[in-house]
């Protein structure tokens, strides 16, 4: 099923309507939807470099209003809507964990690494944000920076360096995300054991 929806989601870069559909995928994946646009971003933008910006600026926007979509079901609708999404997809264990787990501060880093590098997953963080009722302001903002340093380096990057780039990014992704995750997550641990951040987590 993920492999007939990723192939999917790419073969969305050669419609007409790709720009529409990249807003539409953008939008859901921080909320319903398994695959992340980026699948439809990078080949848009190798297609037409010219537009790159332009494309990052529509997948930040959706995406932002598809985080702010995430935190309303989480806030208004999480046993009716949001659950039975989490349940769908298999993270319903993962969302619970995080929930018992993570304190508001966490919380909050795990929006900005969610954001940059899908870690975890957007709709999960999103979700519990509203559960947990974290800052409105400060949601929108965390999600403004960190989905639109994305989108925009990757603008950036294939821009500068286009199709080389992307065979790079299609072998190395998984690994500069991580990288990207855990220089935030370091930065935690180094906080919380230096005490600045005792606080953070409540397990």
């Amino acid at each position: 099923m993920l492999k007939r929806l990723y192939d999917w989601t790419l073969a969305l870069a050669a419609r007409e309507s790709a720009e529409t559909w990249l807003a539409v995928i953008a939008f859901v994946e921080s909320s319903v939807f398994l695959v992340p646009a980026d699948v439809l971003f990078v080949p848009m933008a190798l297609a037409r470099p010219k537009r790159a910006w332009r494309f990052a600026f529509i997948a930040t926007l959706a995406s932002v209003l598809g985080g702010i979509a995430g935190y309303l079901l989480g806030y208004f609708a999480f046993e009716a809507l949001a659950k039975p999404v989490l349940t769908f997809y298999g993270k319903l264990d993962e969302f619970e964990h995080l929930k018992t787990c993570a304190g508001e501060d966490t919380l909050m880093m795990l929006l900005v690494t969610s954001g940059l590098a899908h870690l975890p997953p957007i709709k999960v963080v999103t979700i519990l944000a509203g559960v947990a009722q974290i800052s409105f302001v400060f949601f929108v903002v965390s999600c403004v920076i960190a989905r639109g340093a994305r989108f925009y380096a990757l603008a950036w990057a294939l821009r500068r360096y286009g199709e080389p780039i992307r065979h790079f990014l299609e072998r190395r992704l998984g690994l500069l995300a991580a990288i990207a995750a855990g220089v935030v997550i370091l930065l935690y641990v180094i906080l919380k054991y230096s005490g600045i951040a005792g606080g953070m987590t409540s397990c």
